[in-house]
Order: C-alpha cells, then sequence, then structure tokens
C-alpha cells in the first residue's frame, strides 16, 4: 500500500507541477518586469512630480498651502539636534525645511494609492509619444544620428546592439528574419536538422561551392534563439511544411512536442528511409488486405 501512495503521490505531484508550474513562472515574470519598471521608470517620475508641486506652491498664497507643506519652528530645531546628535555637520535652516517638507509631502503621496501609479501612466504616454514622434522621417533622422553618436561611446556600443537585436524581436514591428522552416542533413550524412532559412548567401561562397547556396540558421536547444548559421547548397534544402511556432516548440522541448499532425504511429519514429536522391522518404502506406491478412 505504502508503495501505490508512494507512485500515486509522484505522479500526481509531477502533474500538478507540469500543470501549475508554467503559470506561475509567467506571472513571476510579469511581477519582475512590473517591478522592474516601477522602481526604476515609475519613482523617479513620481519623485520629479513632487519636486515641481514643491516648486509650485512657493508662488501660491500661503493661505492655500496643504497641511504638509507647513513647517514649524520646532521640527527644524528638533532636525537640527538630531543631527548633532549623530555627529553630522549642521546645515541652513532653509535646507532643513526643503528636507522636512519632501518627506512629508512623500509620506502624503503613498497614503493615495492612485497617486502612485502617476509616473506609471506619465512614462506609458512618453512612450506612445515618443513612438509617435520617431515614426516620422525627421524623427527617425534624428534618432539614428543620436544612436550613431552613442554606439561610439566605449562599453556601450559592445552591448547595445545585441540589446537591441533582442528587443526589436520581442516587440519590434519587423518580422523575424526567417519564416521558412527547413531540413538539412547537418552535421553530417544521415543526420537532419532542423534550420530555418535567412535567404541567399554570399556569392563567394556560391563561388567556392560551385552552386547556389542558401543561409541556414540553426537553432539549438533550448535556447532556439542562441544558434549558428551555415551555407547549405539550395539543392539539398528540403522545406518542411511546418510554422515558425511549431518548429520553436519542437526545438525549445528537445522533440518532446512536436506538432500533432506530424507525429508518427504511437509517437515512435520509423526506421530511416532515404530515396534515391538521399532525401527523406515518406513511409510506404500497407497494401490494401496486407493489415487484414496479419490479423487473420
Amino acid at each position: 500500500m505504502s508503495n501505490t501512495f508512494t507512485n500515486d503521490f509522484r505522479r500526481f505531484f509531477g502533474r500538478g507541477l507540469a500543470i501549475l508550474l508554467p503559470s506561475i513562472v509567467t506571472l513571476w515574470l510579469l511581477w519582475q518586469a512590473f517591478t522592474f519598471v516601477f522602481n526604476n521608470v515609475a519613482r523617479p517620475i513620481n519623485a520629479g512630480i513632487r519636486i515641481a508641486v514643491i516648486e509650485t506652491i512657493d508662488f501660491l498664497p500661503e493661505k492655500i498651502h496643504p497641511d504638509w507643506y507647513t513647517i514649524e519652528p520646532e521640527q527644524v530645531a528638533s532636525r537640527q539636534t538630531e543631527r548633532t546628535r549623530q555627529g553630522l555637520r549642521s546645515i541652513p535652516d532653509p535646507e532643513v525645511v526643503s528636507n522636512i517638507r519632501s518627506n512629508q509631502f512623500a509620506e502624503w503621496w503613498k497614503k493615495h494609492t492612485l497617486l502612485e501609479g502617476t509616473g506609471l501612466l506619465i512614462a506609458i504616454i512618453l512612450i506612445y509619444l515618443s513612438g509617435m514622434l520617431l515614426s516620422n522621417f525627421m524623427g527617425r533622422r534624428i534618432y539614428h544620428q543620436v544612436e550613431r553618436l552613442i554606439a561610439r561611446i566605449p562599453g556601450f556600443k559592445q552591448v547595445y546592439p545585441h540589446v537591441k537585436q533582442v528587443v526589436e524581436m520581442v516587440v519590434g514591428e519587423k518580422k523575424m528574419a526567417f519564416s521558412t522552416v527547413v531540413l538539412v542533413e547537418y552535421p553530417s550524412a544521415g543526420i537532419w536538422t532542423i534550420g530555418f532559412l535567412t535567404g541567399e548567401s554570399i556569392r563567394d561562397i556560391d563561388e567556392a561551392a560551385g552552386a547556389r547556396v542558401q543561409s541556414v540558421f540553426i537553432p539549438t536547444s533550448p535556447t532556439p534563439f542562441t544558434g549558428f548559421t551555415i551555407n547549405v547548397a539550395k539543392s539539398k534544402i528540403r522545406v518542411l511544411n511546418m510554422s515558425m511556432e511549431e518548429a520553436l516548440r519542437f526545438v525549445i522541448t528537445a522533440g518532446v512536442l512536436a506538432p500533432g499532425d506530424m507525429k508518427t504511429t504511437a509517437g515512435v519514429p520509423l526506421p530511416a528511409q532515404t530515396g534515391a536522391n538521399g532525401s527523406p522518404e515518406a513511409p510506404k502506406e500497407p497494401a490494401e488486405g496486407e493489415n487484414s491478412r496479419e490479423r487473420a
């Protein structure tokens, strides 16, 4: 009985983990992204807004000043005494007043939850306006000029191009450079590897190979975007009737998750069969009546 319970526990625990883990990991990644944006974008914007509000109130009549803006002399004296007790140098009273006022405003700000989202809302609006301005002809020219200048900064130029490629791949409007899934014999004859056709290769490679050559990106498991590029004769490339999503799923899972309509019988690979030209040959259908004879 103990053995049965152990087997059941392992099976159901693994099943529950397989069902829940993708959702939990996805939520965790989204939360980490939100936290990063909020701490590094929204909060600095909120701090800037508070500074602007304080500077604006300075010009308003005293009778309409909010409670957090008013600083009593006792507060200034207490803060100066505290600094002296801590061994810190004394600072001018106006600076103390400014610090106390900023802290009081920040505390008042945090008590109003909706105000905490102000920075995030402004960030979204600014990103939208930036995209709108940079989408026209002049905006693109200015952006490219600025990008060219900052790309010359040591350290920055080694990182920026790669980060830009990843960002454009995830949220960019341009389609991926490859959209055709192909099959090539790589790394040696008889070993068939899935790749993504990227286009025509270099003329010098065509001349060296003595044939039309195309570039194929070979993805690696489980991170298909960290692969390598090979050059294959066009006549040796087999185009697969498979979408990019299906091919990526196949590579990421190391072949465990294959497109449902392409799996072999009972999920077991069939013996390799090749045609006259060396290309994979589809398995032959059993002759009519063959199955019935076997059953007999």
